[in-house]
């Protein structure tokens, strides 16, 4: 296991296979394990590297996670790329995930080629956020299949990382923190706007808002699936990886 060190604390990243740099970043209360079974998909063509951000998976922990958090995620993913002492790389991020590709894009243009933003509700979080997250995730401690899933990320101590992410982005929609650190029209780099129709843990209207930010930034594509649930990178894996490969390298 590789870890590097970022204000004292240790951050785990993964590498395999071979190529240009691909950057997986995983969503709210899961960690770089949720890339498992796809990354067979991506390694022959990508030097694909997984991390888990700062408080999750094999990650140090953290007492709290900030309201920007998608924000300073992002900080986290440039120290990587400098570590590894990288240029020119692919970011792909789902749900949480897709909002710190983007900060990361905004934030250092120069270290990014394309970014790949799945499976997230855009330029703000939809009206009842708060009330659905909260629903969300006390259904989601009761339910076997997602406690299996929170604790196959975290470990043992899944239930402290899921409250710590759920204040975080409760107190981020109650003070409607901006979720950009730039404004999205500033951004440079090729983007590819990515869901699912039938995604019920997005905004009903992901194509409204998908097109609104395509119209914003120059180099702008969307590709959302008619089927499929979230995150759309591991419900429709096969096609997904083959709209993704196609993007970075078009």
């Amino acid at each position: 296991m590789a870890y590097f060190h970022y204000q004292s604390n240790k951050i785990f990243y993964k590498e395999a296979g071979v190529g240009t740099p691909l950057i997986m970043l995983h969503g709210d209360t899961a960690s770089s394990v949720m890339f498992e079974f796809i990354l067979p998909l991506y390694q022959e063509n990508f030097r694909v590297i997984l991390m888990d951000f700062l408080g999750n998976g094999r990650s140090d922990r953290v007492l709290a996670f900030p309201e920007n958090l998608w924000i300073t995620q992002a900080e986290q993913v440039i120290a990587l790329i400098e570590h590894l002492q990288l240029a020119q790389v692919h970011l792909l991020g789902t749900s949480g995930g897709a909002w710190v590709a983007i900060n990361t894009a905004l934030k250092r243009p120069d270290l990014i080629s394309k970014v790949v933003a799945d499976s997230f509700d855009g330029r703000s979080l939809h009206e009842n956020f708060a009330n659905n997250l909260l629903q969300e995730r006390e259904m989601a401690k009761h339910d076997l299949y997602a406690r299996q899933f929170y604790e196959w990320c975290q470990g043992d101590d899944w239930e402290t990382v899921v409250d710590l992410n759920t204040q975080a982005l409760l107190q981020c929609a109650t003070d409607r923190i901006s979720l950009f650190c730039q404004p999205l029209e500033t951004l440079g780099v090729p983007i590819l706007f990515m869901g699912s129709l039938e995604d019920d843990m997005c905004r009903q209207n992901m194509l409204e808002e998908y097109t609104e930010m395509k119209q914003l930034v120059p180099h702008g594509m969307i590709h959302l699936f008619e089927s499929g649930g979230h995150p759309s990178i591991l419900t429709n894996a096969e096609r997904s990886c083959q709209v993704i490969t196609d993007f970075f390298k078009r």
